[in-house]
């Protein structure tokens, strides 16, 4: 990917240049399928809810569809690969484990490439969201929009984590990705892979010392119960996606594409908003419960420690070499 496609594009530019390719012609008549792995009640599905009611409205009902929640359809890889397809409509996906079929998108899971969220919604907003959503595109897939899923933080049953030294001998459990391993052990802690569902025990009888997460599933986990420091590093702030087949959006006319296109971003702004919601209700939840938070106000220390892990990515992805530095040097 050249750095000039990276800079040249402006916010959902890659949405925009799909209708470019040719003349669609009429949708199907066929009720659309959106893959979402939360339950019901979450703002991701709220977000995928009134995205399909916004799309059938202003089509008139020409497009219509159903949002299956809590993964019926299967898990996240087999529906990347439907939605690739044509078989899948549309769906919200992690960038985290998009990575498998859209390498670009590991860039997000970076640590700390984000200083911020307000920044991460600026950037995946603009230009470096357009350059992702181009390499979606190549591998069939259209973005819509980039959802909240908050910033992952450092939780556990010792400590505040105030510095990287904080986290030296500390057993953390983390996803089992290399990239998050070596995140932790880059600061001397012990990362351990482990199951999601195995967290809550091994923290309560001390096969580890903590975990990380964002604040709604620290807190609706019940990890606060067992670990009573919540240090906000923020370490992992990685976007969910709504995105849909290129197949179902090239099928469209240019007239239905804007409006799926708007309603994508209407979805978007809605999800965000519940999610910070959503996000300030768990961390009253978790302070009531007697769980120490600290703020971390600098985090150069943190950003610091990281450079072996992005030594270690870009020695064995160069050609995202430009791609990183325009998401990590960002203001």
């Amino acid at each position: 990917m050249k750095i000039t496609n990276i800079i040249g594009g402006g916010a959902f530019a890659f949405a925009a240049a799909a209708t470019m390719a040719f003349a669609p012609v009429a949708a199907e008549a066929k009720d659309w399928r959106g893959w979402n792995i939360h339950v019901v009640d979450y703002p991701v599905s709220h977000g995928m809810e009134a995205f399909m009611a916004e799309v059938t409205e202003k089509t008139g009902g020409e497009l219509a569809g159903k949002v299956f929640h809590a993964g019926v359809l299967g898990s996240q890889p087999d529906a990347i690969e439907q939605l690739r397809l044509g078989i899948m409509d549309f769906g919200v996906f992690s960038l985290g484990p998009m990575g498998q079929a859209v390498p670009a998108t590991n860039v997000v899971s970076l640590p700390f490439v984000f200083k911020s969220i307000p920044q991460m919604y600026e950037l995946m907003d603009g230009a470096p969201g357009a350059a992702l959503g181009e390499a979606l595109e190549e591998k069939g897939i259209v973005a819509l929009g980039y959802y909240d899923a908050g910033a992952r933080s450092f939780y556990n049953s010792i400590k505040p984590i105030n510095t990287p030294a904080d986290v030296e001998g500390m057993k953390v459990r983390v996803m089992n990705n290399d990239l998050f391993v070596g995140m932790v052990e880059s600061m001397g802690g012990n990362a351990t892979p482990m199951a999601f569902a195995e967290v809550y025990q091994s923290i309560k009888t001390g096969v580890v010392d903590g975990a990380e997460n964002n604040p709604p599933s620290y807190e609706s986990t019940s990890h606060f119960e067992v670990a009573k420091y919540y240090s906000l590093t923020q370490h992992l702030i990685i976007p969910e996606c709504l995105c849909m087949s290129k197949k179902t959006f090239d099928a469209l006319t240019p007239e239905q594409q804007e409006i799926v296109k708007t309603a994508g971003k209407n979805s978007t702004d809605l999800q965000r908003k519940l999610w910070q919601e959503r996000e300030a209700a768990s961390m009253k939840i978790v302070e009531e419960g007697g769980v120490i938070v600290n703020e971390i106000a600098d985090k150069a220390a943190f950003q610091a420690a990281m450079a072996p892990v992005y030594e270690q990515f870009l020695s064995a992805n160069p050609e995202m070499t430009d791609l990183v530095n325009v998401f990590r040097n960002a203001d």
